[in-house]
């Protein structure tokens, strides 16, 4: 299957939690599907829904980010590919087929695998019309040279092959790598210092700078750019630069926050200064939503290690495999006739000539495993299970706060005769199932029950690029893995051992 850089499996898709879509263009003028519009795409990590002014944030701290909400397009009801980093960075097989053993955002240095040599990613399309496309920041993709940016499309890439993990600076475990193109410059917490005690790093402002001079050599040069900033400040450890620390009324956190705001509007305010804002689409979202090790709650939702429970709200619906069609349509370049595409061009709604998506479904997986689908206001869960008793009596709980009794489970609880049904609408933080007795519940059941069968029939399954299990696969979570696979815990010195198929 054909994926953006960042984009899960679609109608295999892995679980999917919103965050807010921003698109911002200028209003003054449209953009045809035959031209070459700069494209910006840009990725938070662990930012959540409840982060934004413009959606609730009673300090009002993102003015940037709700200037462009002002003055562009807001979707509420935006999802992405999966609540961790690189299956959702992907949206192309990065997990396994195991349910309990799953690997949602894989750590560095241990991962075997990475992007399949198959996918064809955005800026590899792009290069038919002429752009120049740039990833500044996280790639997560995979870490060993054949699966690095350079390799798949884009022409130049300031940033790392993985979070911020650390730190490490040992034999066994060095800490991450920060290239600048092909040539490595230093490592986290050594030549690029994030200080964990204070959260003092200039990284956003590194990763801000190289933004600005990449948009300003291709304006310079009269070339259309892709343009793909994915900051990752938000996340463990969180950072923010001298100038933002103690700034925000939310702690580190939000100085994090601040500091993003203040780069977006940087980037925003080049491209009117150039003169290219007319001919430029900016997208800004977030990876998969809020981390609770990272901020306090935000927002009446369930946080992105809750997995199959969401954070969508309103209007029109999509996710984070829809830009990758849609960049295609902007750039005027025909989607690939050779494979299966379950994002769907947003272009009638950004260009105002329609104001309706079509009502798809959505599937949830974990691993291989339906777990829950959305049609329209109404969501059926049909397995729960947030982790392992023996991992949540360890004091690893995913969830901290937002237990729900029969709702978020420890046992592997199947539903698929009589599933878990919310009404979205009333109640956004699907706390209160529906009555299986009602008569909103059978009538709903019927459509939900038709549109698996369906789904089923005509699903062709992604490879897996995970399915190997070492450390970095098993996700630190070697218990509870009853269902499709038992994870055994050979010596220190080997990798962790599954007896599925690989």
């Amino acid at each position: 299957m054909t994926r953006a850089p960042f984009a899960a499996e679609g109608m295999a898709a892995a679980t999917l939690i919103v965050l807010s879509l921003l698109l911002w263009h200028s209003k003054t003028e449209r953009t045809s599907h035959g031209s070459t519009p700069n494209i910006i795409i840009m990725l938070m990590d662990d930012m959540g829904w409840g982060d934004l002014g413009v959606l609730g944030q009673p300090s009002k701290e993102t003015p940037n980010l709700d200037a462009m909400a002002a003055q562009g397009m807001l979707f509420t009801n935006f999802y992405t590919a999966n609540p961790l980093c690189s299956p959702c960075e992907s949206a192309s097989g990065f997990q396994t087929h195991n349910l309990s053993c799953f690997s949602a955002s894989y750590t560095p240095q241990e991962i075997v695998g990475g992007i399949s040599k198959d996918e064809i990613l955005l800026p590899q399309l792009l290069k038919k019309q002429g752009y120049v496309s740039k990833i500044v920041g996280k790639w997560h993709l995979g870490h060993r040279p054949q699966y690095l940016p350079l390799e798949h499309g884009f022409d130049e890439w300031f940033g790392s092959p993985n979070c911020h993990f650390g730190p490490y600076n040992n034999s066994v475990r060095p800490n991450i790598p920060v290239y600048n193109n092909s040539e490595m410059l230093g490592r986290y917490f050594e030549e690029f210092q994030i200080n964990v005690k204070t959260g003092e790093s200039n990284l956003t402002q590194l990763y801000l700078q190289e933004g600005l001079d990449f948009i300003l050599r291709q304006a310079e040069a009269k070339q259309p750019f892709f343009l793909y900033w994915a900051a990752d400040a938000t996340h463990a450890h969180v950072y923010a630069s001298k100038p933002f620390l103690g700034k925000s009324q939310r702690g580190l956190y939000g100085d994090a926050v601040m500091e993003l705001d203040y780069s977006v509007g940087q980037l925003l305010s080049l491209l009117q200064k150039l003169g290219i804002d007319k001919n430029t689409f900016v997208f800004f979202t977030s990876d998969n939503g809020a981390a609770l090790i990272s901020a306090p709650h935000q927002g009446p939702f369930y946080q992105s290690a809750c997995r199959d429970w969401r954070g969508d709200w309103r209007n029109l619906f999509a996710n984070v495999m829809d830009l990758f069609t849609t960049s295609l349509a902007l750039a005027g370049i025909s989607a690939p006739a050779d494979r299966i595409l379950d994002g769907l061009d947003l272009t009638p709604v950004l260009l105002n000539s329609s104001k309706e998506l079509e009502n798809r479904p959505v599937f949830y997986y974990r691993g291989n495993e339906l777990m829950a689908v959305r049609i329209g206001q109404y969501k059926a869960h049909y397995w729960t299970w947030i982790n392992s008793w023996d991992e949540f009596k360890s004091g690893v709980n995913f969830c901290p706060g937002e237990e729900v009794p029969g709702v978020t489970t420890h046992d592997q609880t199947e539903h698929s005769l009589q599933p878990l049904v919310f009404h979205l609408g009333r109640d956004p933080g699907e706390k209160y199932p529906l009555s299986v007795l009602s008569d909103e519940y059978q009538k709903v059941l019927v459509g939900f029950s038709t549109a698996v069968q369906q789904h089923k029939k005509d699903l062709v399954p992604g490879v897996p690029q995970l399915n190997m299990c070492d450390l970095a696969v098993m996700n630190w979570a070697p218990a509870g893995c009853e269902k499709l696979g038992k994870c055994l815990k050979p010596p220190e010195s080997n990798p962790w051992k599954c007896d599925w198929p690989h």
